[in-house]
């Protein structure tokens, strides 16, 4: 059974980070297809995902594409009820979907003013009174949610609804936007999940910012997990064979005097931007 996912930038494209978690956070194997958004790679993506215009797009086993995370998250849930992309409890399975089904619609005012970019993190964006307006529309539906489910995470275990809340989460962290405690705790959640923070490196190592969603506020420290520090190196590696592919070693890092080989630079680059995000390098690392 194979899933292939269409995605744009993983460090801009919000919708596609809501789709990717719900395999990678569930353990669901998907293929990865990306190209770059503001671009005609973008379009000449899709067409091998017709009819959705935007992404994330799904291609089922059988041939069948579809669009809408919101969508895709159901389409999942029934093909992989072992996965627990919802909540097994009836009421916290209710809430769960409430929450991404207003997620889905709205918010639209943080949406604009904050266009997801995990690159940087700004000191200040001046919110406007629509953004304080969506910010404090999130911390009550998260406070009520997390109330009822006593966990770090808004309905008991991580969930679709989480998933679909990750880009709201590196929104508040990138742009420093003001939230009480409890919120900003469920922030600081999300910046350290595992599967956040993979995507999160590969799209550090997907290749020049785009210019559309620069903007000129000043600028401090990405609050979430500090990674080691790493810095590209030449050979020769510990390793001969690139820990994710399993080929010979071509590009090098080097952490803490010790050299590490892959098979490209992709593999190196989303390395060297979070080392410990990559449970096959941490293995070697530790060996």
């Amino acid at each position: 059974m194979t899933y292939d996912l269409a995605i744009g930038d993983r460090s801009y494209s919000s919708w596609s980070l809501r789709g990717w978690l719900l395999f990678d956070a569930f353990g669901i194997p998907v293929q990865t297809h990306s190209a770059r958004l503001y671009t005609e790679a973008l379009p000449k993506l899709l067409e091998g995902f017709f009819p959705a215009r935007t992404v994330p797009a799904l291609r089922l086993p059988d041939g069948t594409a579809m669009a809408e995370s919101l969508a895709i998250a159901e389409e999942l849930a029934s093909r992989h009820p072992e996965a627990g992309l919802w909540p097994a409890d009836p009421g916290l399975r209710a809430i769960a979907r409430a929450l991404a089904a207003e997620m889905h619609a709205g918010f639209g005012a943080l949406r604009s003013h904050c266009p997801m970019n995990l690159r940087v993190s700004y000191e200040d964006c001046a919110p406007t009174e629509a953004v304080l307006a969506d910010l404090a529309r999130l911390e009550v539906l998260w406070a009520w949610a997390r109330e009822r489910s006593g966990g770090d995470w808004l309905c008991g275990a991580y969930s679709a609804a989480d998933a679909f809340f990750a880009p709201v989460a590196a929104r508040i962290a990138g742009y420093n936007l003001p939230v009480g405690p409890e919120a900003a705790a469920y922030v600081a959640a999300h910046l350290a999940h595992p599967s956040f923070r993979r995507w999160r490196a590969m799209g550090l190592a997907e290749g020049a910012p785009q210019d559309f969603y620069r903007r000129d506020y000043p600028t401090w420290p990405w609050p979430g997990p500090q990674p080691l520090a790493a810095t590209v190196s030449e050979g020769p590696s510990e390793n001969a064979t690139c820990p994710y592919s399993g080929k010979p070693v071509t590009d090098f890092l080097r952490i803490d005097g010790r050299r590490f080989g892959f098979c490209n630079p992709f593999c190196r680059d989303k390395t060297l931007a979070d080392p410990e995000a990559w449970p096959k390098f941490v293995a070697i690392y530790h060996s």
